[in-house]
């Protein structure tokens, strides 16, 4: 079993029908970082409470609005131009990676915030996802029940 988060990501990511679902869910306005999160913290038992959804919530948005969207609007934005531009083709790798390590950089920041809470207390992952999903959570119940899944059996 993974004990930190960016070894559960890995894990749970490579799980059938995980990249699927975190697409899915993107694609919505969710922040799959934090329902990452929440998945290793349900995984983990950690009890999910209004306030710490809150917190997570907190410290992940401008992270992800300043660093990780802005990236990733570029590396989409130059999707069709790099097929047929070696050069920019290079440079959408550089930014893909650099995408890449903004998302573990924040689940890096999610984890030091989580790390004090107890663990051991309950075992709700889909109240985690459910939280943190926020608006995108309704039309993607299966995408959810995916993670949900992934993360009971990491």
């Amino acid at each position: 079993m993974p004990s930190d988060l960016w070894n559960f990501t890995l894990c749970i990511y490579a799980q059938p029908g995980v990249e699927g679902a975190c697409l899915r869910l993107q694609a919505s306005g969710a922040n799959v970082c934090t329902l990452l999160c929440g998945a290793w913290l349900g995984h983990r038992k950690v009890l999910c409470s209004p306030e710490r959804l809150r917190e997570i919530r907190q410290l992940a948005a401008p992270w992800y609005d300043d660093v990780v969207q802005p990236l990733r609007a570029i590396r989409i934005r130059w999707r069709d131009t790099a097929a047929d531009d070696v050069e920019l083709k290079a440079f959408r790798e550089q930014v893909k990676r650099l995408e890449l390590e903004a998302e573990r950089t924040l689940l890096s920041r999610l984890e030091t915030l989580t790390q004090d809470w107890s663990v051991g207390v309950s075992q709700d992952v889909m109240a985690w996802l459910e939280g943190l999903a926020a608006d995108a959570a309704q039309e993607n119940r299966d995408a959810l029940q995916v993670l949900r899944v992934a993360a009971n059996q990491a």
